[in-house]
């Protein structure tokens, strides 16, 4: 469906931190969308928590995609500049000294280690992905700008941006300017206030990350290099900006402060969307509590779709809490839904009967599928959604299960709907078969045996036999029209 008809056929309505309600979406320039995701700090490997925030931002760039917008999506890489909160160290420096790299090996090794995640969970790669180290000329032109301009002052080679400069500053977090002291806590002598942000910090002799600037050797801020990075590559004004929800404050706030001078033009950006934490017993799952789980570790159990119909059972905006037993659930609910998936290749490759679908499960397919994409149109409902992805399994193994010969037109429409909504989610579809013509062959001629044992009411010997098979990863259904199988991936 191209992008006009489903204009005026569907609203989308998110989000806005910034307004702090659910808004109409409506682009700059549609169907053009330029959305921008503040990408990882490459310093050590990403976990589950990461996987939250990327695989939603994911599914948001599908559905836009689906809905018929041409969607510019940058996401980051931050490779400089992002300093821990209690020691104000590089947090790369600290990776590299943990690892005994030079810090750009540390970040090239943590870099394509991310990258390799997202293509292990389905996440499609944005169209740009910049690092913040290729932008350091872009990054002095911005805050001569602001020096310029009364917006940020020099302190012995620190360059700091005047927070009382801007008469907007804690409008997305909505943080008071007398509670801004105790937030901002850099030891700084100079600074003008305590909430006044470094723009530009100057390097002691023999600190590993440091560049040439007019001001003397440095480093850039944290908050300046995604401001930059996101107005080279997307301009001015951006439709959509997202991260995780602690990012809201300082950062993003000190985004749109510093870009909105820097440009002259407001809004910076026209959405805000941030994503709820993981959390583990309650608490928010991170590497300085030691209760994460790598996203390498989680896919050496669980597939890329266990995580993803896990992630997407909670709306993006809440809290969503981690436990081995939460997972082993999705692991059935996941094995439900590429079964039923499965079914339908197979019965399309099996040779099936011609013919138009049926009216009456033409429109109940239709029916689901307009619930699902209304779903994700209400701020990106993937609860809602994944119900309706449950009631369309349910809908399409029913037909299976009521007919020994569906039409192909029934299994056409089928599968086009879950290749739908397999696509907007995220999801990995199944293979037929799995092994190919052989393998069909050897595990058809074993359930044989088994039914024969079966008949026998040789019980214990033929769940032996399907035991046997699951262990080897082959799924075996008994059926009213005998078993059926799957091989697991």
């Amino acid at each position: 469906m191209g992008w006009e008809g489903c204009s005026r056929m569907r609203l989308l309505r998110i989000y806005n931190t910034l307004s702090r309600s659910v808004e109409v979406f409506e682009p700059l320039d549609p169907p053009n969308v330029k959305m921008y995701v503040c990408g990882p700090t490459v310093q050590d490997l990403a976990h589950l928590g990461h996987a939250k925030t990327y695989i939603v931002f994911d599914v948001l760039y599908r559905f836009l995609s689906f809905l018929g917008y041409r969607v510019k999506y940058v996401r980051n890489i931050t490779d400089v500049g992002h300093l821990r909160e209690d020691t104000q160290v590089d947090r790369i420096l600290v990776g590299a000294e943990r690892e005994r790299l030079a810090p750009m090996e540390l970040v090239d090794k943590y870099m394509f280690s991310f990258f390799s995640d997202m293509d292990r969970l389905n996440i499609k790669r944005p169209t740009i992905q910049p690092r913040a180290t290729m932008h350091i000329v872009d990054m002095w032109e911005a805050i001569s700008k602001l020096i310029e301009k009364g917006h940020a002052y020099v302190v012995d080679g620190n360059i700091y941006f005047d927070v009382s400069s801007y008469e907007n500053y804690g409008q997305l977090s909505g943080i008071r300017r007398e509670e801004l002291v105790k937030h901002r806590v850099e030891p700084a002598p100079g600074k003008r206030n305590p909430a006044d942000f470094a723009l530009w910090k100057r390097a002691e002799s023999g600190y590993l990350l440091k560049w040439n600037s007019p001001w003397g050797e440095g480093f850039p801020g944290w908050h300046i290099e995604c401001s930059i990075m996101s107005i080279k590559h997307l301009g001015e004004q951006l439709d959509i900006h997202g991260g995780g929800q602690d990012l809201i404050f300082p950062h993003h706030e000190n985004e749109i402060a510093q870009s909105e001078c820097i440009t002259g033009k407001r809004p910076f950006v026209r959405y805000w969307v941030h994503v709820g934490y993981l959390t583990v017993n309650g608490e928010r799952m991170s590497k300085s509590l030691g209760n994460y789980v790598s996203i390498k570790d989680a896919l050496k159990k669980y597939t890329a779709n266990d995580v993803r119909l896990f992630i997407l059972s909670s709306h993006y905006r809440a809290p969503l809490d981690y436990s081995e037993s939460v997972m082993d659930q999705f692991v059935e609910i996941r094995k439900r839904v590429e079964w039923c998936y499965a079914r339908v290749l197979e019965a399309l490759a099996e040779g099936c009967v011609e013919g138009k679908p049926s009216g009456e499960f033409s429109g109940r397919v239709d029916s689901i599928f307009e619930g699902f994409i209304a779903s994700l149109c209400d701020d990106l409902n993937t609860p809602q959604a994944s119900a309706y992805l449950m009631e369309l399994v349910r809908t399409v193994n029913t037909l299976l299960d009521s007919t020994r010969s569906p039409t192909r037109g029934d299994l056409e429409k089928a599968k086009q709907a879950l290749a739908d909504v397999f696509e907007v989610l995220g999801l990995k579809p199944p293979e037929p078969w799995g092994g190919g013509e052989r393998l069909y062959l050897v595990v058809d001629r074993v359930l044989r045996l088994r039914e024969e044992f079966r008949r026998a009411k040789e019980f214990r010997v033929a769940d032996m036999i399907r035991e046997a098979l699951e262990e080897a990863g082959i799924q075996v259904e008994d059926t009213a029209s005998g078993p059926r199988f799957r091989v697991l991936r």
